[in-house]
């Protein structure tokens, strides 16, 4: 069945993209998505795919997880995130389980709170602030992003914690996943995110405040970078 899977999949591989991509996702030597292989498939095609074997087993779904080809793994994904709604528990302990494929920004930014933040919402969210201060980089981004569910619920605590937590990290990656979860707090409650950026702005990376008042007036936005 895996065989089937893979090859439907592949119908869409664009191998012109595959050079593009792989500078996108630094798969370089050092970079953070070293040694990441890619057959150019649009994430459209992905989604496609994931409907078309959106029952496919966790046997062989986890098949798709250990892959080294950066599309199966999101495929996988996608197929995790279309089978949550049907049983939370279980998908969820299995994403975790699993957390080694979820290696990549984009893997992380389109799964995280669909499946992490939606399960955690009513429930301890111990797990995150364990990864929040995780080594792994993607397990910290994994945190942050997960309580985009609790934002799209506006609920804010954990989101502002957690990025309280982040404010020292040193990648990129986390000051631009931080600054764009205070964006959108900001879009729903911009005394808060104001509130929490005055009082951590002189601790705040650059860039980490640029993505969170990229949605502010010219003035605003003026106001917050000279400080």
């Amino acid at each position: 069945m895996i065989e089937v899977v893979k090859k439907e999949l592949r119908k869409y591989a664009h191998r012109e993209r595959v050079s593009g991509v792989c500078r996108f996702f630094k798969t370089g030597k050092g970079e953070y998505g070293e040694g990441d292989k890619f057959f150019g498939i649009y994430v459209p095609d992905i989604r496609k795919t994931a409907t078309k074997f959106k029952e496919l087993d966790l046997e062989n779904i986890k098949i798709l997880l250990d892959s080294d080809i950066h599309e199966e793994r999101l495929l996988g994904l996608f197929i995790l995130v279309k089978q949550f709604p049907n049983n939370e528990e279980r998908i969820y302990k299995f994403y975790i389980n699993n957390i080694k494929a979820v290696n990549n920004w984009d893997l992380v930014d389109l799964t995280a709170d669909k499946i992490v933040g939606k399960y955690l919402f009513d429930k301890n969210k111990k797990i995150l602030y364990k990864f929040a201060v995780s080594k792994n980089l993607w397990k910290r981004r994994i945190a942050i992003i997960s309580t985009f569910y609790f934002i799209k619920k506006n609920k804010f605590k954990h989101s502002l914690k957690i990025s309280n937590i982040l404010l020292d990290d040193k990648h990129d990656l986390i000051h631009k996943a931080v600054g764009w979860m205070l964006r959108e707090i900001g879009k729903r409650d911009q005394e808060t995110e104001e509130k929490f950026l005055k009082k951590h702005l002189k601790q705040m990376p650059r860039t980490m405040l640029r993505y969170a008042i990229e949605r502010f007036d010219k003035e605003k936005r003026c106001f917050f970078m000279k400080k």
